[in-house]
């Protein structure tokens, strides 16, 4: 997560679709890539296109794109939670992640039983487009939330997180110091036990960091239970507080097992924390 060397570059382009020449933030290989999942979505009654869109100071539109699924049951009890990708747009995995997870729910949607689920698979196009971790104005995005910032996608995605009062937020990130899964928990107090179960999901594809030490922060079993100031998350204002996840893959890893690790993680933690949940309810 914190460094901002391009890695699996080439096994990137391998799946990436050839790219077109347009103009604006959806050409080339971000158009290719969101199309197929438009043309899923036209044609379902559970799962949406919802994208962002805005103008710049010199006219051009750009595009934060966005994708609802929803899952089978009842509407009344459902539980909200929204999936983010590509803050860094040099970490590839989760953005190809978020998208297979989208297609496997719509061929099956079991695993999405009881949830809104709101994807966002690229937060950071620019960052994606160049292979950068950083935004068009060299700004880490990952640091700039709930602190005034004036980075667009910032407040586009500020906004919505605000409106949505999500009840659990899943950052996908890859970290090219680490030799295995690990993450962050924070918000709800089940986030620990949602996080763990996640954790051992995944670790049937890749291996789990078990260093004291991650991220130059005190880990327990590849768990984190602080980091960084301004990374996505709930507004501090929300009560009560969503779960928060951030799940990192091994970024130096081969690129197909860290989108598996990523899919399997984030079913584990929608299948964790619905059970949590409706446990809690009950007594």
């Amino acid at each position: 997560m914190r460094m901002s060397q391009p890695n699996n570059r080439s096994q990137a382009r391998a799946i990436l679709p050839s790219a077109r020449h347009h103009r604006g933030v959806t050409d080339g290989a971000l158009r290719d890539l969101l199309d197929p999942l438009e043309q899923l979505a036209r044609g379902s009654t559970q799962f949406f296109t919802a994208h962002q869109r805005w103008n710049d100071v010199l006219g051009i539109e750009h595009i934060l794109p966005r994708f609802l699924f929803v899952g089978p049951g009842s509407r009344g009890n459902y539980l909200r939670v929204g999936i983010f990708a590509g803050i860094h747009g040099d970490e590839t995995a989760g953005v190809h992640a978020a998208l297979q997870m989208l297609r496997r729910l719509h061929d099956d949607p079991a695993p999405a039983l009881g949830y809104e689920l709101f994807v966002f698979p690229v937060c950071n196009t620019y960052g994606f487009q160049h292979g950068s971790r950083f935004a068009a104005s060299g700004a880490d995005l990952n640091r700039e939330f709930w602190r005034g910032s004036n980075e667009p996608e910032v407040v586009s995605l500020e906004r919505q997180i605000r409106q949505l009062q999500f009840d659990g937020l899943l950052s996908l990130h890859a970290d090219d110091t680490s030799s295995g899964i690990y993450g962050f928990a924070k918000g709800h107090q089940l986030t620990r036990h949602v996080l763990e179960p996640a954790l051992e999901a995944a670790a049937k594809i890749l291996p789990r960091n078990f260093d004291k030490s991650i991220d130059n922060f005190e880990a327990n079993n590849g768990i984190i239970l602080k980091g960084y100031e301004g990374v996505l998350g709930a507004p501090p204002e929300q009560h009560p507080k969503p779960f928060e996840i951030v799940f990192e893959t091994p970024q130096n890893s081969s690129f197909e097992p860290q989108i598996e690790a990523n899919i399997e993680a984030t079913f584990a933690v929608l299948k964790h924390f619905r059970t949590l949940i409706s446990e809690a309810q009950n007594i």
